[in-house]
């Protein structure tokens, strides 16, 4: 039951970790100037498409179903591993994963691989979409938002 709450836990991090991830807006550079904090929304509120400061059912499953299309580059309606992870940022100067990163890429992969076919279809991807979204949805509302998601994320990391 650990392993599989782990299991969980890290499939949330990689699907919903860079939809939480806060932007970094008030910290001037001299190469990326301040930005006000009204610049176009990033994480997960960028998925809000009526601007009501929530993500309803709906706008997710859209936005979730578009980044399957994005994800998949060659068009077949289906997800290979190297598809899934290629926008993955590698640690440090590295091009490559880590050792770590791989593993847990695997593992994620075999879990969103419902049927074991070596490929994610949009159905698959989608059901762990739907996963977590619920995860999220804390108070069951039908609606999540950053505060919510980031309080489910610790939830869970509080309980393994």
């Amino acid at each position: 039951m650990l392993k599989f709450l782990s299991l969980s836990a890290a499939a949330l991090l990689l699907i919903a970790g860079p939809a939480l991830a806060a932007p970094d807006d008030m910290v001037a550079t001299p190469e990326k100037p301040a930005r006000a904090s009204s610049a176009v929304p990033r994480g997960l509120m960028r998925y809000d498409t009526n601007k009501d400061g929530a993500v309803d059912r709906a706008e997710w499953k859209a936005a979730q179903e578009a980044r399957f299309k994005q994800l998949d580059a060659n068009g077949d309606g289906k997800l290979t591993q190297d598809e899934l992870f290629a926008r993955t940022p590698a640690i440090g100067n590295s091009v490559l994963p880590t050792d770590r990163q791989a593993q847990r890429q695997s593992t994620y992969f075999q879990l969103l691989d419902a049927d074991k076919d070596g490929v994610v279809t949009l159905a698959e991807f989608m059901a762990q979409a739907d996963r977590n979204f619920a995860r999220c949805d804390i108070n069951k509302d039908g609606r999540i938002d950053t505060a919510e998601c980031r309080q489910a994320l610790q939830r869970r990391s509080t309980q393994r």
